[in-house]
């Protein structure tokens, strides 16, 4: 062998050397992380007893209410209204409507915009 494929068996050795210590340190990085993960879950309460679930009422399921509401107008005035001070969030109850069927589309509209229909009502 001459000097050249010797230094190329020689630099290919410490290559090997350092990955392979890179993959004990890897290997090693892991199971530290798995361990203080398990530390940590064993310290976190329990599942929950069947006591401890929740109950249903004893009025029975809750149901779902569909009903048309009346829309608040927007008052109108000098300075912005801030969220908070809009109609229907706690300061004014909304009301249901008159009519409670549901709106319905009319024929030949496509219910949607952008449909590059003529539209329609």
């Amino acid at each position: 062998m001459n000097s050249a494929s010797m230094d190329i068996a020689a630099g290919s050795g410490a290559l090997a050397t350092g990955l392979v210590v890179a993959a004990v340190a890897l290997v090693a990085l892991l199971i530290g992380a798995f361990w203080v993960g398990s530390r940590i879950r064993r310290r976190e309460p329990g599942p929950p007893h069947p006591a401890e679930q929740p109950r249903m009422p004893e009025e029975g399921p809750v149901r779902e209410v569909r009903e048309r509401r009346e829309p608040d107008e927007v008052p109108r005035g000098d300075r912005r209204l801030t969220p908070h001070e809009m109609p229907g969030h706690g300061n004014s109850p909304t009301r249901s409507g008159t009519a409670q069927e549901r709106p319905r589309w009319s024929e030949g509209s496509s219910g949607s915009f952008g449909s590059g229909g003529p539209g329609g009502g």
